[in-house]
């Protein structure tokens, strides 16, 4: 008998909890109604869509108010998300969002402070001729300088970019040691095996209540040679490159612009020139290395190829060829 008692205690105890144990994960609670904003940092004027979610209620099946800066703008069941404008550089909007529920309503707010990021890049070490006039590209294992340009407003003042706090990401992953308070530029140096790469940076105040976002990818490129001819009295003729069949009258020299290799300075012993007439390598003694000189022989006609190899002792995979035919 105590014993058929003692069973029936244990078993009465399970179902009390079994009954009770549900009420307790399934009570609303602000923290059970996700909320995504997307993108999480707008631009001024920029779209943003508010949508939530939730793993403890069906909120398909309730009513749901939206209100823009205390007007309310939705209130329909199953309304989930809402498209709003962001607003200007330092102004702000404010979103408040009601769930009714069964057992209550929940409420959530929401501001949006749209900000103003651009993002500037150079490669640091990468060759262009004088008065090149566009932009110096990376080539395998160049070393990239990336700047930030946030504009942060609060109201009418714009905080002095040295006065945020910066998150650098390469590829999506956190790089700590370029982050930190003040630090608005990222130096990296891209992989060879690479050819891109997304660099994200996010600027804050201190207190948090500010972002600027932005991204951008920067692509790898290969070194690529040209041709030009250096005129005795005139310089090196760098408006018109010479093209295949260059018809060489008397003599010349050749000039050649190895167009974003690394390192910027050609000067320096680790890039090697390898010229080469009807390929045979040839030295050319008392020149730059990025000159050759070429006369043909008196009485004689006809064309030959010129090549030249350039390689970097330091970096296997900073190499660049060119060849030209030329005709005399």
């Amino acid at each position: 008998m105590r014993l058929r008692f003692l069973l029936l205690y244990l078993t009465t105890i399970f179902i009390i909890f079994g009954v009770l144990l549900p009420f307790t994960v399934d009570a609303a609670s602000p923290s059970s109604i996700l909320v995504d904003v997307s993108p999480e940092n707008p631009s001024p004027g920029e779209n943003v869509i508010i949508t939530l979610n939730s793993y403890v209620s069906n909120l398909d099946s309730v009513l749901i108010s939206w209100s823009v800066n205390d007007k309310v703008v939705a209130s329909l069941v199953g309304k989930k998300s809402l498209s709003v404008t962001a607003p200007a550089a330092g102004a702000e909007t404010n979103i408040k969002v009601t769930v009714f529920l069964p057992d209550g309503e929940i409420d959530t707010k929401i501001v949006i402070r749209p900000t103003i990021m651009a993002l500037l890049w150079q490669a640091e070490d990468s060759y262009v001729p004088p008065f090149y006039k566009g932009k110096a590209l990376p080539t395998p294992d160049s070393s990239i300088k990336v700047v930030a340009m946030p504009e942060v407003k609060i109201g009418s003042k714009i905080i002095n970019s040295n006065n945020l706090v910066y998150a650098w990401k390469k590829d999506y992953t956190n790089n700590q040691d370029a982050s930190g308070y003040g630090k608005n530029y990222f130096v990296y140096s891209n992989d060879y095996l690479e050819n891109s790469n997304t660099i994200s940076v996010t600027a804050s105040t201190t207190d948090q209540n500010y972002f600027s976002e932005a991204r951008l990818n920067i692509g790898t490129y290969q070194p690529k040679i040209l041709f030009y001819k250096n005129d005795p009295s005139l310089g090196t003729l760098w408006e018109q490159a010479l093209s295949d069949g260059y018809q060489i009258i008397g003599a010349e020299i050749l000039e050649a612009a190895p167009y974003f290799i690394s390192p910027k300075d050609i000067r320096i012993p680790s890039l090697v020139f390898n010229w080469f007439i009807n390929n045979n390598m040839i030295t050319v003694a008392n020149y730059k290395k990025n000159l050759m000189p070429l006369q043909a022989q008196a009485g004689t006609s006809g064309t030959s190829k010129i090549k030249l190899e350039i390689s970097n002792t330091y970096k296997i995979f900073e190499n660049a060829s060119k060849e030209i035919n030329v005709s005399f």
